[in-house]
């Protein structure tokens, strides 16, 4: 694709690697056969290849307004187009460019309450203490709300308890933002999993939102401080010679992976954002290459689960397969899930800025989920949990909770 970017991005870092994506792209719209949006909505602007002339025209300096923001919005940047483009287009860099330059320069694109609502998720979320609170007021509010709304608010769960940190091999493990007040206890679950595969899991409390929330509200100055934060709250962790620093919710996995990216012209952090990515793993893949040296015996009667992989397991980390062979060696029984590579409509902060196409999306996900008849539906990421469990009666669990259920069953 040719380029001709306008003065004000052109030789910019961000125009640089904007011209280096764009120019990969050679029309093809192979991207469009894997697009939730487009197969919903069926708008070529809609599509990834739409969306990539849109962006080109506004960095060439065409005049852009609210239809443009419209399109872009309607994006859930799940990535499932860069792992069907055979040119390697990194759709997801090229998108996350435009919107941010679209939101500096066109502010008043969206409606006020567009906006409001943007201002509220970006200040609200990533604080842990502020959005446990909030969920607290709504879990008591939640037998006077509508239907509707009362199945948005999840129900409460116990953590269970911690191990002790007693084993040599030591890995981190981020508790984020919005998961410790919905699931407690996939990180307690985690801890115990690998506690038993010879592994001690801790928590750096100063730790906190892995940026992904205000990276994609078009705040990547906020989501690059979030980035240093947590690199700070590591570093003396990773100087003691932790393994590993692993992430129990995909998007989480996803967005640390990107920190040395989001950080490289940041003199102060670059080295150790790298130094961060190296050691950042998904818990199942530290799961998995712990039981290469663990007995596990199958349980004797198979629970039937369906597996939900986010899209920010198999398309933004490129890790397919992990859980369902870790799941399987565990003695599941797991059912075929037609179009598993479509997003649930979860994606972050889309199902409530986007809710009439993410709970489309979502139960199209759920009936896909559910023609095997599963026990339970299991995913890997805290968001997909939350939006698939709104919309169904069958139990949606962190695959990680069901495995701590089944080696406890066979201890």
């Amino acid at each position: 694709m040719q380029t001709r970017l306008a003065d004000f991005i052109n030789h910019t870092p961000e125009g640089e690697e904007a011209e280096r994506i764009l120019r990969r792209c050679v029309h093809c719209g192979f991207c469009n056969a894997t697009c939730p949006t487009y197969q919903l909505l069926g708008d070529e602007l809609d599509g990834p290849r739409g969306r990539i002339y849109l962006i080109k025209q506004m960095l060439e300096g065409q005049p852009v307004g609210a239809a443009t923001q419209t399109h872009l919005d309607r994006c859930l940047t799940c990535r499932a187009c860069e792992t069907t483009c055979p040119s390697g287009v990194e759709y997801g860099r090229l998108v996350e460019i435009g919107r941010a330059h679209l939101a500096k320069t066109q502010p008043l694109s969206r409606s006020t309450p567009s906006r409001a609502m943007r201002w509220v998720l970006r200040e609200t979320l990533p604080r842990r203490g502020l959005f446990s609170a909030a969920l607290m007021l709504g879990r008591l509010a939640r037998p006077m709300l509508p239907r509707a709304l009362k199945n948005k608010i999840p129900v409460a769960h116990r953590r269970g308890p911690w191990p002790a940190a007693s084993h040599d091999k030591r890995m981190l493990v981020l508790g984020g933002c919005v998961q410790p007040s919905i699931a407690p206890g996939i990180n307690a679950a985690t801890a115990r999993v690998l506690d038993r595969l010879g592994i001690s899991l801790i928590e750096a409390r100063r730790a906190g939102c892995c940026g992904a929330v205000r990276a994609h509200l078009d705040d990547l100055e906020a989501a690059r401080d979030d980035a240093r934060r947590n690199i700070d709250a590591w570093w003396p962790w990773i100087e003691e010679g932790v393994e590993a620093i692993v992430m129990t919710a995909s998007g989480c996995g996803a967005q640390v992976r990107d920190y040395a990216h989001l950080l490289q012209h940041d003199p102060a952090y670059a080295e150790r954002a790298q130094r961060v990515v190296a050691l950042t793993r998904d818990v199942s893949e530290v799961v998995e290459a712990a039981l290469e040296e663990a007995a596990l015996s199958p349980g004797a009667t198979p629970r039937r689960i369906a597996f939900h992989a986010p899209c920010t397991l198999q398309h933004g980390q490129k890790i397919r397969g992990v859980v369902e062979r870790i799941l399987q060696r565990a003695g599941f029984a797991l059912t075929e899930v037609r179009d598993a590579h479509l997003c649930c409509g979860s994606a972050g902060t889309y199902s409530i800025l986007q809710p009439a196409l993410a709970t489309t999306l979502r139960d199209n996900k759920l009936a896909a989920l559910s023609e095997g008849a599963p026990e339970a539906i299991a995913t890997a990421n805290i968001g997909c949990l939350a939006h698939l469990q709104s919309g169904t009666s069958v139990p949606v669990r962190h695959w990680i909770e069901l495995l701590d259920e089944a080696l406890a069953a066979q201890s």
